[in-house]
């Protein structure tokens, strides 16, 4: 007799289908049952306004956890940028894969880099947190760009530099990548020039916190470094009280020589949506062995950020 069918929950975007697809062949792998894709409708995919006007965070996550408290899936997906830095009670993030790129990127029209856009190039995207890095990298270089604030899917945005309407739109590598559309990309964003959302390029398995079959299945699934590193990162955005539309960059790296990895660096980035203030720094110390040690790292850096006027940067900030 098979066993019956895990219901794992997803946004219904071509992208959450494509993750979530990802890690249900994952997940059948490790459990050897079957795993069938719940759709769920949520409020960010529904609302046509900003992100930044209907709450930023958790606005892709609440349906998905409330299918999951009720029992409706025994699991879900999520990009892990997306997730409220506050855990919910009565669930656990069981897993955190291997991350995809964390990158930033730019498809622009004729197949131009960030550096070559013509003068009051118009550059979309939906993210306070992009607008704030571009709009500063083209201050330091002499550019003019306009940042145009879009919503939609990766098609739709695409489209805006298909029909004309915008010269570039920047995206995130992971998606791309997952959607098979990378070859598109003209120009990849290094942390340099723009540091990610913290968590981007990272997923979430998120389970209910009383199924311990389950959650010793799905932790089959988890990826200790990346995890240490997205905990990093999304420690810094909770220490800022900033949820995750707000113009906050993050990213942690391992540094280490060949195969023996020494330490962990961590980038922190806010500023204000036009460029003209940004506190970027960074810090590095040993590579966290426990949630706490990674949670530490984050609210130091955030702490130091504080100190140098990160608050006043963010508008405000979440509570």
């Amino acid at each position: 007799m098979t066993e019956k069918a895990l219901r794992l929950g997803t946004r219904r975007s071509k992208l959450a289908m494509a993750q979530s697809g990802h890690v249900a062949e994952a997940v059948s792998r490790v459990t050897g049952r079957p795993v069938e894709l719940v759709e769920i409708t949520t409020h960010g995919d529904v609302s046509r306004e900003h992100l930044t006007q209907i709450g930023g965070t958790g606005v892709f996550v609440a349906a998905l956890r409330e299918a999951l408290l009720r029992g409706e899936v025994d699991f879900a997906v999520h990009s892990l940028k997306d997730l409220p830095t506050q855990q919910a009670d009565g669930l656990t993030l069981a897993a955190i894969p291997v991350r995809e790129d964390p990158r930033d990127v730019l498809i622009a029209a004729g197949g131009a880099k960030l550096a070559d856009l013509p003068r009051g190039a118009r550059v979309g995207t939906g993210s306070p947190r992009r607008m704030a890095q571009l709009n500063a990298y083209a201050r330091a270089h002499g550019l003019e760009l306009e940042t145009v604030p879009i919503r939609g899917n990766v098609d739709t945005r695409i489209g805006f530099v298909e029909s004309g309407e915008l010269d570039a739109v920047v995206l995130a590598a992971a998606g791309l990548n997952r959607i098979g559309r990378a070859d598109e990309v003209t120009d990849f964003l290094p942390a340099e020039t723009v540091l990610p959302a913290p968590g981007q390029g990272a997923l979430a398995v998120e389970c209910s916190a009383g199924d311990a079959e389950l959650i010793a299945a799905l932790s089959q699934l988890d990826d200790p470094h990346t995890r240490v590193a997205v905990t990093a990162e999304r420690s810094l955005l909770a220490a800022l009280e900033a949820g995750c539309s707000a113009p906050v960059g993050a990213l942690a790296g391992l540094l280490g020589d060949g195969q023996i990895v020494k330490e962990m660096r961590l980038r922190g980035v806010v500023g204000t949506t036009d460029g003209s203030r940004v506190v970027q720094m960074s810090t590095t110390g040993p590579v966290p062995q426990t949630h706490e040690q990674a949670m530490a790292l984050g609210r130091e850096l955030a702490a130091e950020m504080l100190a140098r006027g990160a608050a006043g940067l963010m508008g405000e900030r979440a509570q």
